[in-house]
């Protein structure tokens, strides 16, 4: 066994591998970029190199500099995670030719299955079902055109060398290829480096099952059993289950048979993952082969009780598989969900910033924590914004899935983020949606749950703006209580923040927004409370802060646990499960009045314009396309807010724009 392994990774999986290693006895080397100085994995690691600027070509894309790391610190073996160099066979030789172990496939084998197209022509020779489509060379746009007319429509254009969704459309016509085509090519380029792309038919309300499996350098392979992970939005996978809700062990066996047989035929070793694609019915094709351990690899650990980072490091180091396939089974039922810093409301977009407060749900033997950050620290636009895995598990031997999404419901009830949007909310309607709840699965279930996942109803309750004051009142007591000790005089009435007036009641107000909606809480002073008016009825309040942020509030005699964190004018109010963003306005001052009237559209978070789609001078529809912004790896378009002249582009393609900064002059029609 290794005593050093460098990770070439950073965030959560770069923690993961090092908490495997830490109870394995094996030390830990983290590389990281200027961006990442302070990251979670450089502070767990025993070792630490700086190998570049924030930009992932020059830092965790450069190979040779990780290498030179490596050699540096006395490293044994690199492990690389997922995405960067994971799945790169030039840098698996280098690793070789450098006398450094790689923890993963042999470079063939990744070579093999690395381009869509070579692995589908291997697997067709090998006799597995494949979807129709073309997987050649020929990238003419004319000629992938005929071939998307062939096929018939609709169909998905997907990068070859491509993964996480990136570079992948869904073309519904014909008069939208052109475009769709040309946007997944920029897209492949930008994150894989090759904008080669192949085009399958699109089937109609398909499941997305992979199989987990493990080669040794002995020629022996077995399968861990499937993954479910339809749910997905932009083809990025939002939650994963393991077993396969509905999965009878006659066809887990052969769809665990042709990924074994996939493996072995590209001699395989380490961890993969074979994905198919299969229809309502239970035919199945093959899409494509993972040569690395998956984001959901977390689910099949649960549901077998194995380390796969562990069955990594004992493989790689030229160690046989610890089990045979017979001594492995299935106990109970797994689901992870990925929190993300993005705004579900806004097309997921991705959000930046600093993480004020970030607090999971207590970790057990049911629940775990998957996570590359802390409190504190920050969400920044150059690398993929997943703030944790929240992964939960039921050994029940009935109603598994059930009690597991149950789990899954709380768990999401209890996670605090603050500082940066999050898909929380969205991920606890998911769950509850009863198409999740009934297994009726298939990778189209959140666009045609929309009504559901996305309310147009998002109107606060009552309740959650009389704790927002309530707590805003406790603060303030606080506060002054603070203040008085401190002065020379800690018993002076100026002090007090009881409402009391000589020969008159005194009531005041606190304003909220919500959206664009205001309300406002009148506060009058009750002994041992206050009374607080909203929409023309008048509830008793009282109760008590405990440290900063959680709240014991009772409410006309209900006590209701909350937690309210201030940040700025915001107001975080997380009540009843959900969280509920308010701004705490001072009624002398409302700022920024009439924001956002100009002619101008501002970007939505950091970026880089890679197009510019409309012609300066001319009339725009409402909702036309204006330029499209790169950012995170994946492309934004901007449209047109309304009927109106597009005056001039801010900026050029290749120029950096800051999150805020005017894109266009626009003038919307009189």
């Amino acid at each position: 066994m290794f005593s050093k392994i460098l990770i070439a990774n950073r965030g959560e999986i770069a923690c993961r591998v090092i908490k495997t290693a830490r109870r394995l006895g094996i030390r830990t080397v983290a590389v990281y970029s200027e961006a990442d100085a302070g990251a979670r994995h450089v502070r767990l690691a025993d070792e630490a190199v700086l190998i570049g600027p924030a930009a992932a070509r020059e830092s965790y894309l450069a190979a040779e500099r990780i290498l030179e790391a490596a050699k540096k610190t006395g490293a044994q073996a690199v492990h690389p995670g997922y995405g960067f160099l994971s799945e790169n066979d030039g840098f698996a030789e280098a690793c070789a030719a450098a006398g450094i172990a790689f923890i993963g496939p042999p470079a063939a084998a990744i070579r093999a299955m690395g381009s869509k197209s070579a692995a589908k022509s291997l697997m067709e020779k090998a006799g597995v079902p494949l979807v129709p489509g073309y997987h050649g060379d020929n990238q003419d746009a004319a000629f992938l055109q005929k071939e998307a007319d062939r096929i018939g429509y609709p169909v998905l254009i997907k990068a070859s060398a491509g993964g996480g969704g990136k570079g992948m459309r869904i073309v519904e016509q014909a008069a939208d290829f052109a475009a769709a085509l040309a946007s997944c090519k920029r897209e492949a380029a930008s994150s894989f480096g090759d904008d080669k792309v192949l085009i399958e038919k699109y089937l109609v309300r398909p499941r997305h099952i992979e199989i987990q499996v493990f080669g040794d350098s002995r020629g022996d392979c077995v399968y861990l059993f499937e993954r479910d992970c339809s749910v997905q939005r932009r083809h990025q996978k939002v939650l994963e289950e393991a077993p396969a809700p509905g999965m009878p062990p006659e066809r887990r066996a052969a769809m665990g048979k042709a990924a074994v047989d996939a493996a072995k035929a590209v001699g395989y070793v380490g961890a993969g993952t074979v994905e198919f694609i299969a229809e309502q019915d239970g035919r199945f094709y093959f899409m494509e082969m993972n040569t690395r351990l998956q984001v959901e690899h977390p689910v099949t650990e649960m549901i077998t009780g194995l380390d796969l980072v562990e069955w990594q490091l004992r493989v790689a180091a030229g160690e046989p598989l610890p089990l045979a396939q017979e001594q492995l089974a299935i106990r109970g039922h797994a689901i992870e969900a990925r929190i993300y810093a993005e705004d579900p409301s806004k097309g997921f977009l991705p959000s930046t910033g600093k993480l004020i407060h970030l607090a999971p749900p207590p970790e057990s033997l049911n629940v775990r924590i998957d996570t590359g950050v802390e409190e504190g620290d920050e969400i920044t636009p150059h690398y993929d914004p997943m703030i944790a895995k929240l992964i939960v598990w039921d050994g029940s031997h009935e109603n598994a899935r059930e009690r597991a999404c149950a789990r899954l419901l709380q768990a999401l009830a209890q996670y605090r983020v603050v500082g940066v949007n999050s898909n929380v909310d969205f991920l606890s309607r998911l769950v509850a949606c009863p198409a999740f709840a009934n297994a009726d699965l298939d990778t189209s279930l959140i666009e045609r749950e929309k009504r559901f996942l996305f309310p147009e109803d998002t109107r606060a309750p009552s309740d959650v703006f009389l704790v927002a004051a309530l707590a805003e009142l406790l603060r303030e007591g606080e506060t002054a209580s603070t203040a008085a000790a401190s002065d020379t005089d800690p018993h002076s009435p100026w002090h007090l923040r009881d409402g009391w007036r000589l020969n008159s009641s005194f009531r005041r107000q606190l304003v909220f927004r919500f959206g664009e909606t205001e309300k406002t809480v009148s506060v009058g002073y009750a002994q041992g409370g206050f009374e607080l008016g909203l929409d023309g009825i008048v509830t008793l309040a009282r109760g008590e802060r405990i440290g900063n942020s959680m709240l014991r509030a009772e409410l006309g005699g209900t006590r209701l646990p909350a937690t309210v964190i201030a940040a700025g004018e915001k107001r975080h109010v997380f009540l009843h499960g959900r969280a509920w963003q308010f701004a705490c306005v001072d009624p002398l001052y409302h700022a920024g009045e009439g924001a956002g009237e100009a002619g101008g559209l501002a970007a939505p978070m950091p970026g880089k314009v890679i197009a510019l789609l409309a012609q300066v001078g001319a009339e725009v529809e409402k909702g036309a396309p204006l330029l499209i912004l790169e950012a995170m790896k994946m492309e934004h378009t901007i449209a047109s807010p309304a009927k109106g002249r597009l005056k001039a582009f801010r900026f050029n393609v290749g120029d950096s724009v800051s999150e805020g900064a005017e894109l266009v002059d626009f003038e919307p029609e009189a």
